[in-house]
């Protein structure tokens, strides 16, 4: 405890003697904003680094002078209070004072709100949407998109801690998404940031972006990395019981290697769309459809397809997974009617994988109906609705 108040008197006498060049050692110590990478995210910082210092400049002149007439005038000295009513001119000054003082703030202050909130001119929009719990991106007519989902191993972070040294030795631990946003440096990217179900906010720190994610409203930010990198964050709102299993990863490229990410991610869309006409074997079906449904399931109804008693309920038995097949592409598909919980996945996973992911559900957890769905029969699911 002593150690502690020791260290921030330090901090605080490091402050008033060294002035702004405290920022770098109190940004060591973690407990300053960041810097970031982008033009905005160094104005955000100055900003705050030049109000906090007006205002420790106040603290100092306001506590010195009350700190010296308490010292100055206590009764042991034999002062006596002076009998006055009222000063007008004193009563002007610290009227007047103060608002000058708020205004001359309020000038860097607006021009940097003004560019957190310009994001005109942009040279990519993308629209990002959150899921429970993940997040959808949408290249604006680039013919590409996908879901970011943790990726962080289960074992790492179930309530067991059955793998407690992995995770002390993830340096990323529950920030890792098998799919990154990719962007070019030195291009202004525009973000359209809503939601499918509930309320998120799309938050990355070294890119000074933090916008609210809600259904049937677009919030729009942007940003500009002049250097490439991955830059991490996360949902940023009380968003339901995984909130913390839902982070967010940007990946910073030269314009080359985005080019062919594009062109690449392009392809694959294609080729997809080509699979969506082949039969695949049995075994192909449920080895992608577990892989989806420890992706995209197992959050709700459990890696053992047990659920959870009074929340969700299991895959195991279910009257679902072990009755007409009608019924459960529509449960998985459309989503429930009745509970809000069971989401619509026809429009998050490709027909590859819904396909995949029924056949291992119906098959998985001692279910063994022994029957398969292949992609073309989503499709053709899809086009009779």
């Amino acid at each position: 405890m002593l150690s502690g108040i020791k260290r921030v008197f330090a901090l605080l006498t490091t402050f008033v003697l060294a002035g702004p060049a405290a920022a770098d050692e109190v940004e060591r110590w973690g407990v300053n904003m960041t810097k970031g990478v982008t033009t905005v995210s160094s104005d955000i910082y100055d900003l705050h680094m030049l109000i906090f210092w007006i205002c420790v400049g106040i603290g100092v002149l306001v506590f010195g002078v009350m700190f010296y007439s308490m010292w100055a005038h206590r009764k042991s000295r034999g002062a006596k209070a002076a009998n006055f009513h009222e000063s007008t001119a004193l009563e002007f000054a610290w009227t007047i004072v103060p608002t000058i003082i708020l205004v001359l703030m309020a000038i860097p202050a607006t021009a940097t709100l003004y560019d957190i909130y310009d994001t005109e001119e942009a040279e990519l929009d993308i629209m990002i949407t959150g899921y429970q719990w993940k997040w959808k991106y949408d290249y604006i007519g680039e013919d590409v998109k996908f879901f970011s989902n943790l990726s962080t191993p289960r074992a790492q972070y179930e309530l067991d801690g059955s793998d407690v040294e992995g995770r002390m030795a993830n340096p990323h631990y529950l920030l890792e998404v098998d799919e990154p946003v990719v962007i070019p440096v030195n291009k202004k990217v525009r973000f359209l940031i809503t939601a499918n179900d509930v309320i998120h906010a799309w938050w990355v720190p070294e890119l000074a972006v933090k916008k609210d994610a809600i259904p049937g409203f677009v919030n729009e930010a942007w940003t500009k990395v002049s250097e490439p990198g991955i830059y991490r964050g996360q949902c940023a709102e009380l968003c339901g019981k995984d909130h913390g299993f839902m982070p967010v990863v940007v990946k910073a490229v030269s314009e080359a290697d985005y080019a062919a990410w594009i062109e690449e991610r392009r392809m694959a869309a294609v080729k997809l769309r080509e699979l969506t006409e082949k039969t695949f074997g049995f075994d192909e079906l449920f080895a992608q459809g577990e892989s989806v449904y420890n992706t995209a399931c197992a959050a709700c109804h459990q890696a053992n397809g047990q659920g959870v008693p009074g929340a969700f309920p299991a895959i195991a038995g279910s009257k679902v997974a072990t009755g007409p097949l009608d019924s459960h592409l529509s449960m998985v598909v459309d989503g429930s009617a009745t509970n809000p919980a069971m989401q619509a996945f026809g429009g998050q996973l490709s027909e590859v994988d819904l396909a995949a992911v029924i056949t291992f559900q119906r098959n998985a957890f001692g279910n063994n109906m022994g029957d398969t769905v292949q992609p073309i029969d989503i499709l053709n699911f899809k086009k009779k609705q």
